[in-house]
């Protein structure tokens, strides 16, 4: 047995006897022995503590009045370093004597008292619980609040020890983050981070903790009532270390997600403080510049994301960082070209803003990048500028200039891509810009290697946002090119299956696009589709949308228009007669809706008359 060893087993015997007569001379140096042994191994003299039972005897000597309440304190704040020793101090009832020792006058104890509570509550569920159950939490946000404005050193390093145990209490634990949200936490570190931002450590704690308390949806709209974001700003600027932009960076990203903060932090200049990241990163291939530039990037792209903040910063197209949001697209970085598409893409969520930068000559940057993308297979990239490209075909005055850019040859440049992302945004691109464009829906429908795919993507069991669009295309390559050419090309390709099954669809808008589809089927190509039409089982599934109680009224509608139309072939003719259709028909004709209603008379007259 070492000295040292020797030395601790008859410190702690000695302080048992001690502890219970209370001489506080020798239990002071016993302390102090203490200390001194955690100083050199803690873990080996926390797990002696543990072992000779001394805990219990601690919350005896926790009393406001000894003047050795302090050094235990700080003796449970070192074992509670250990995870294995939390649960033991909860356990040794220290807890609620820790709490009621945060009353207080003496600045020693309450520093150590609250690097206790931190320690205990550090990672540990029942420690946490303990320090809620005695009601820690209100009493240090009142200390807190009460030493906000004062900025001596000791004032603050005691700040720094509260803002760190309300960390530890409330870390990744949602409950007890809203407790602390509805005792107001929130207003008081705002201000306390405005008041103290020179002191690095305390400014520290205030991030990890909005960092922390950011998480909670309920959060966002407390910090929207504080001046959080100008607060934000101001130190963002004063940042030099990458570190600390980071933890600014941690902390500002779910902040931005709410709307009126996003319009806050563009009001107090954070844009600019991005573009200029931006510029000074661009061309470094340092890890951390790397990293700097993409979440800077990343965060201007988020800023957009709200109405307000976006349109404030678009300017009528002529804003400074529109301007240079446009620049990102063509440069050799492929995070800032991917930043400059989903900016775009951003800016382009209302018809006023697409139209102005389709005049300006976005779609030919958007064309020049992905062309520069179509080999090297850089998904992110291409998904964003096919997204850009579709958010822009919306207006209608937009869709025969994109035409006539070459848009669709541009875009059709990716048809052979397997990245699911990619093939749903292609897809909607070209939905967007032949919509009620019949020439260009009439070129499509008769190129092969189109419809060829748009079959295949059909079948995409494995990706439902593909399949749904493949089949809207599909459809809206007959509704929009109204072209025999264009339904002979389907039918050959094996497309008529697909669209008979999107009228079973679970959306009422793509039933409807199946249902109109195939009406113009049969009434321009019945005699080439009829076989298709028929092992679909077309006619059963006409029967079961008219039947059925839940199918919306233009569902019943087209699919009455439908029967009428499937007349014309004898076979199908045949099939609607064997399934009794005058019963349900005739049902309808006392629909409420009127359109529907007498849709059902003329459907009865001809089934009538056709029998």
């Amino acid at each position: 047995m070492s000295k040292e060893t020797n030395n601790l087993s008859d410190t702690l015997k000695k302080l048992k006897i001690t502890a219970v007569d209370r001489t506080e001379d020798s239990l002071e140096g016993c302390l102090d022995c203490l200390l001194q042994a955690l100083a050199q191994n803690n873990m080996e003299t926390s797990e002696k503590i543990q072992g000779s039972g001394i805990l219990q005897l601690f919350a005896n000597l926790l009393t406001p009045q000894s003047s050795c309440t302090a050094k235990v304190a700080n003796i449970i704040a070192e074992v509670a370093k250990n995870e294995f020793m939390r649960v033991p101090c909860v356990d040794a009832g220290l807890i609620s004597p820790l709490v009621q020792l945060l009353n207080s006058k003496d600045q020693e104890v309450l520093l150590q008292t609250g690097r206790a509570l931190g320690n205990v509550c550090y990672d540990s569920h029942e420690g946490r619980s303990a320090v809620d159950q005695a009601g820690g939490a209100q009493i240090v946000i009142d200390h807190i609040r009460s030493l906000c404005s004062i900025t001596d050193p000791a004032s603050e390093k005691l700040l720094t020890v509260f803002c760190g145990m309300l960390m530890n209490y409330s870390n990744e634990n949602d409950s007890l983050q809203a407790q602390l949200i509805n005792m107001g936490v929130i207003p008081t570190l705002v201000k306390l981070l405005g008041i103290h931002c020179q002191n690095a450590a305390l400014t520290e704690m205030c991030l990890v903790a909005f960092g922390n308390l950011a998480e909670l949806e309920s959060s966002k709209e407390q910090f929207a009532s504080t001046n959080i974001a100008e607060e934000l700003v101001k130190l963002f600027k004063k940042q030099i270390e990458h570190d600390k932009r980071e933890m600014i960076f941690e902390v500002l990203a779910p902040l931005a997600e709410n709307d009126a903060i996003k319009l806050q932090l563009v009001e107090a200049g954070l844009v600019e403080c991005l573009l200029e990241i931006v510029q000074q990163k661009v061309d470094s291939d340092k890890e951390d510049d790397i990293a700097e530039l993409k979440t800077a990037s990343d965060l201007m792209v988020l800023l957009l994301l709200g109405d307000e903040s976006m349109q404030k910063l678009f300017e009528g197209g002529k804003g400074n960082v529109f301007q240079k949001v446009l620049s990102w697209i063509p440069s050799n970085n492929h995070q800032l070209q991917l930043a400059g598409a989903l900016a775009i893409a951003n800016f382009a969520r209302n018809d006023g803003n697409c139209i102005h930068m389709v005049d300006n000559g976005i779609v030919e940057k958007l064309m020049d990048l992905l062309d520069r993308h179509v080999e090297d297979g850089n998904v992110t990239v291409q998904h964003a500028a096919l997204s850009a490209l579709r958010n822009l075909a919306i207006p209608v005055v937009n869709k025969a200039k994109m035409l006539s850019a070459g848009v669709t040859e541009a875009v059709l440049k990716f048809l052979k891509s397997e990245m699911p992302p990619v093939q749903f945004k292609l897809l909607g691109t070209l939905r967007m810009l032949i919509d009620a464009q019949a020439e260009a829906a009439e070129q499509l429908g008769k190129n092969v290697k189109l419809v060829e795919r748009l079959v295949e993507w059909c079948e995409a069991k494995d990706h439902a946002g593909v399949m749904g669009e493949s089949n809207r295309l599909l459809s809206a390559l007959i509704r929009h090119s109204k072209s025999k050419d264009v339904i002979k090309t389907i039918v050959q390709s094996g497309g008529i299956k697909h669209l008979v099954s999107m009228a079973t669809s679970e959306h009422v808008i793509m039933q409807n696009e199946a249902l109109v589809a195939l009406a113009l089927i049969a009434a321009l190509e019945l005699g080439t589709a009829e076989k298709d039409l028929e092992s679909a089982k077309l006619v059963q599934i006409l029967h079961r949308l008219l039947a059925d109680e839940r199918s919306a009224p233009e569902i019943k509608y087209n699919s009455m228009v439908l029967v009428c139309a499937l007349m014309g072939s004898e076979s199908l003719h045949k099939e609607v007669q064997d399934l009794a259709f005058l019963d349900v028909v005739s049902k309808l004709r006392s629909h409420e809706n009127k359109n529907v209603a007498q849709q059902a008379s003329l459907t009865e007259q001809r089934l009538t008359v056709e029998s």
